[in-house]
């Protein structure tokens, strides 16, 4: 669980009969002093874990011990163009259902970072930025197939839906976009 002011994830046990958390024999990891630790996500695999840093605009990538909950770093990533000097603020994080792709939403450059995913080691490499096709981009949802991700553009006031190209990963506008004052959070119910 991200600490945005304690610059730290805090990592959990839940005791499953008993319907608590407890913590776990590595109790957080630190993160960078002013990084803003904000969304945590993990890869299908189970074996990687993603953290977005809110005030730092960057991606971190963790190797994951699921047996005792250890995360240890293995890679840190901006989410934003080398040659943006904006003032930015990093949101929202996914991975794709496939795994092999890393969404990273950027509130003042208004985009989606993409990330392709190495399997093998969990670390991540920039394919490039989708314009979110409004402003401050605070939420996104990939449906469970993978095809589509539907971005609240929170000052726009509007939900904007993109497919997704199989092979480079890209978010493309489908042509569809829904009027919603202020939205703020997306979910897509799981397949069952």
């Amino acid at each position: 669980m991200p600490g945005l002011g304690l610059d730290k994830i805090m990592i959990y046990e839940l005791d499953l009969e008993k319907g608590k958390l407890k913590q776990c024999d590595q109790p957080w990891v630190n993160t960078k002093p002013g990084s803003g630790p904000r969304h945590f996500t993990f890869h299908p695999s189970g074996r990687f874990a993603y953290l977005i840093n809110e005030l730092d605009s960057t991606v971190v990538a963790y190797a994951y011990n699921e047996r005792n909950g250890s995360l240890v770093k293995i890679q840190v990533e901006s989410t934003l163009p080398s040659d943006f000097k904006g003032e930015n603020y990093a949101a929202d994080i996914h991975v794709s259902p496939s795994g092999k792709f890393l969404y990273a939403s950027n509130r003042g450059h208004d985009s989606l970072a993409v990330f392709r995913v190495d399997e093998e080691n969990g670390f991540i490499e920039a394919v490039g930025h989708a314009y979110t096709q409004g402003r401050w981009p605070r939420n996104f949802a990939i449906d469970p197939y993978g095809t589509f991700i539907l971005v609240a553009n929170q000052y726009s006031d509007n939900i904007v839906v993109f497919r997704v190209d199989d092979e480079t990963g890209m978010p493309e506008p489908a042509g569809h976009s829904i009027k919603v004052p202020s939205p703020a959070c997306i979910r897509i119910a799981p397949l069952e």
